[in-house]
């Protein structure tokens, strides 16, 4: 892991990958999406406003693996005090509160036709938007310490691990509570044959969550060079403002 530690051997392996990531996801997400949002058969309970899920399950998906990273990267930067850690959290916290947000504005769109509410306090749409506010509370924290200039972001770092509390409780709510949102359709089983869902729509959805991933994947590379790039323009600059006032 501490290989990983310096920033000019990060951004020697970041570099080659970022476009890849995002034209190998990009494309992969628009073939599904076309094919999710206008070839795709009616389904036969849910009729057209199944193909809302081609969005909306993969935006769950990484509105959740997005406060996983965060989660990931404050351990390894409380325990292993790892240099990288806390710049790859705040490189996912966007993009996670982006999905997190479209998860909610989908599901709320597929919900008005299937229950007849675009809200209910469902266990599992509750704990999806408590994890959005979580993603600005963090935001929020982050920019903070950056703009502090002190480097101190262990409480958005400890702040970043508690909210991890969050996400089993999404998981599970379809499970603990009796709940309007249907049960987990995509898991273990799915790779052994044994989804309820028709193949069709099970393997779109997986290429699709698979394509968000890319996307995903790519734009938080994409964001710690920013975040990198911008440190090292900063730490230049007050250089040459010492070397000024030294003169």
């Amino acid at each position: 892991m501490h290989g990983f530690a310096n920033p000019a051997r990060f951004l020697r392996l970041a570099r080659p990958i970022t476009a890849p990531l995002l034209l190998i996801g990009g494309a992969l997400t628009l073939a599904v999406l076309a094919w999710g949002l206008v070839s795709a058969p009616a389904e036969q309970l849910q009729g057209e406003t199944v193909r809302i899920l081609f969005i909306h399950v993969p935006a769950a998906w990484l509105g959740m693996g997005g406060w996983s990273v965060i989660a990931l990267a404050s351990l390894s930067e409380l325990v292993w005090r790892h240099p990288l850690a806390g710049i790859a959290a705040r490189a996912a916290a966007l993009p996670g509160a982006f999905f997190s947000l479209l998860c909610l504005v989908t599901g709320s769109l597929w919900g008005r036709p299937a229950w007849g509410a675009w809200w209910v306090w469902d266990g599992r749409l509750t704990s999806m938007l408590v994890l959005f506010f979580l993603y600005c509370a963090y935001i929020a924290l982050a920019d903070a310490a950056e703009r502090s200039g002190q480097g101190n972001t262990r409480i958005a770092a400890i702040f970043g691990l508690v909210g991890a509390v969050n996400i089993p409780i999404i998981h599970y709510s379809v499970i603990w509570w009796n709940s309007l949102h249907q049960p987990p359709s995509i898991g273990l089983s799915a790779l052994s044959g044994n989804s309820p869902m028709a193949p069709e729509f099970l393997y779109g959805l997986l290429a699709a969550t698979l394509g968000f991933s890319l996307l995903f994947g790519g734009v938080v590379l994409a964001r710690m060079r920013t975040i990198l790039a911008d440190q090292q323009t900063e730490a230049r600059l007050r250089r040459r403002a010492m070397d000024y006032a030294d003169a």
